[in-house]
């Protein structure tokens, strides 16, 4: 199951959110049940996390944090935070559009995750 965490002030789209990650895990022949975490936070507490797990004093665009924990029948894989003004930034300075760069940092979670 994929579970997306976003404020209600973050213009994301769920629906496509989901697909991507089951297209991204097909492709890696993926095929157990498993959860996954996507949060959309803002700078300061990107910050602070990227402050406290990477020891960088900046709001990162993407973080992601490998679990593979068992819980009854499932996988909990693990957690994909994503700054959202970060990503608004970096729409803005590689002319592309949002959903875009959200759809490229959560492949880039992803692939973390799996390694």
């Amino acid at each position: 199951m994929i579970n997306i965490f976003c404020p209600s002030r973050y213009k994301i789209n769920r629906k496509a959110i989901k697909e991507l990650v089951n297209q991204e895990l097909k492709k890696k022949n993926f095929n157990f049940e498993y959860d996954l975490n996507i949060i959309f936070l803002g700078k300061n507490k990107m910050k602070h996390l990227s402050q406290n797990y990477k020891q960088e004093k900046v709001a990162l665009p993407v973080l992601a944090f490998s679990y593979k924990e068992k819980h009854e029948e499932r996988t909990l894989l693990g957690e994909i935070f994503i700054c959202y003004p970060q990503v608004i930034l970096l729409a803005a300075e590689r002319n592309k559009r949002v959903d875009d760069v959200i759809n490229q940092l959560i492949a880039n979670g992803l692939d973390n995750i799996l390694k």
